[in-house]
């Protein structure tokens, strides 16, 4: 799902609310979003400045990505599984060798 609003849109209100003197309340009525939604960006770009602790965008992205990834081959090795007992079940083996083998 992409964002909706662009990375230089988000790095741009966060500038507007950080100048002296600017409320983020105004800056976010101004800009046409909501107060916690700027506070938001607010907070994860002190993260991505290292001036707070917790995941960066970055991070963020690999998480989601790895974590996509994980369900996809989970998915795909609980078929093989299915796909192996099946096999498994169908090619059974009798129990007398056929002469000349």
């Amino acid at each position: 799902m992409p964002a909706p609003y662009p990375p230089e849109f988000r790095r741009r209100a966060v500038d507007q609310a950080r100048k002296p003197g600017a409320s983020v309340a105004q800056v976010a009525k101004d800009l046409g979003i909501s107060e916690s939604g700027l506070r938001r960006w607010m907070a994860q770009a002190d993260v991505d400045a290292g001036r707070k602790e917790g995941l960066s965008t970055h991070e963020r992205e690999e998480l989601v990505r790895l974590r996509r990834e994980n369900r996809r081959l989970e998915m795909e090795l609980e078929i093989t599984k299915r796909a192996a007992a099946l096999f498994a079940k169908e090619n059974v083996l009798p129990n007398e060798v056929p002469a000349g083998l």
